[in-house]
């Protein structure tokens, strides 16, 4: 198994860190450096898509997302 962890933050990405690739619908690679970590919009706003820029601040975007408790 990789160690790879997205964490959901709340009103906002999803925050991916670990070894990994990001790559679009025909297999193109997106250039995520050396960062130890990206994050990903979930608002749909971001003018960087797939990537964040914060404008989940702006738009109105809220989630609080939780894993079920058993």
């Amino acid at each position: 198994m990789s160690d790879v962890k997205v964490n959901i933050r709340d009103n906002g990405p999803l925050l991916v860190e670990g070894t990994f690739k990001i790559v679009d619908a025909e297999g193109n690679e997106y250039p995520t450096g050396d960062k130890p970590a990206i994050a990903l919009c979930r608002c749909g706003a971001s003018k960087n898509r797939p990537f964040c820029d914060g404008a989940h601040r702006d738009c109105g975007f809220e989630a609080a997302d939780r894993a079920p408790q058993e």
